[in-house]
């Protein structure tokens, strides 16, 4: 029974979601599985997986054979790196403590390149957020110019609507007031 480590799909459509699983390569994709050995979230930034390295270890051990996305998944991991150190070991290269020693320094390694991106992703967003904040705040400052600009535009029609209506009242009061002489001559000089 040929035994394949690969990944089987969960999750809705367009959110992915893997489990990473031991199955029998004739079985269907997200069919029947041996063990389930972890899961695979690619919908965030950096991708979460979640793998149990000694179950992983034992099934490469065993002669499980990887597909080429879970052996990226498992080499990612470490998990590839320990089977290597196993071999080592078994063949006596390598003491237990040595591979055991090399292991924990490359996670260790991986968990600050791990840290780093997260760390670069929040700036990135962060950075982000201010610019859009920046752009917005630079665009409401320019809507508030202008429509202070259309309400001095008003103030200052409506002044001069004011200024022309008085003018107006007052040339009507003048030409009452010349009528109003006019006439009061006109009686002077009727009597």
């Amino acid at each position: 029974m040929p035994v394949k480590i690969r990944l089987q799909r969960h999750g809705k459509k367009g959110k992915p979601f893997y489990w990473i699983v031991a199955a029998d390569s004739r079985s269907k994709r997200d069919g029947r599985y041996l063990e389930k050995l972890g899961t695979y979230n690619p919908n965030t930034n950096p991708a979460i997986i979640d793998l149990d390295i000694d179950t992983s270890v034992t099934w490469l051990n065993n002669g499980a054979q990887p597909t080429d996305t879970a052996r990226a998944i498992l080499s990612y991991k470490g998990v590839m790196l320990k089977h290597h150190l196993a071999g080592g070991v078994r063949k006596g290269a390598l003491t237990e403590e040595q591979a055991e020693k090399k292991f924990a320094a490359w996670l260790e390694e991986k968990e600050s390149k791990v840290n780093a991106k997260k760390d670069k992703v929040s700036k990135d967003a962060e950075a982000e957020k201010q610019k859009a904040l920046d752009a917005e705040k630079e665009l409401n400052a320019k809507k508030e110019a202008e429509a202070k600009e259309a309400e001095e535009a008003a103030a200052k029609a409506e002044a001069e609507a004011k200024a022309a209506a008085e003018a107006e009242a007052a040339a009507k009061e003048e030409t009452a007031e010349d009528s109003d002489a006019s006439e009061e001559k006109k009686e002077d000089s009727a009597e």
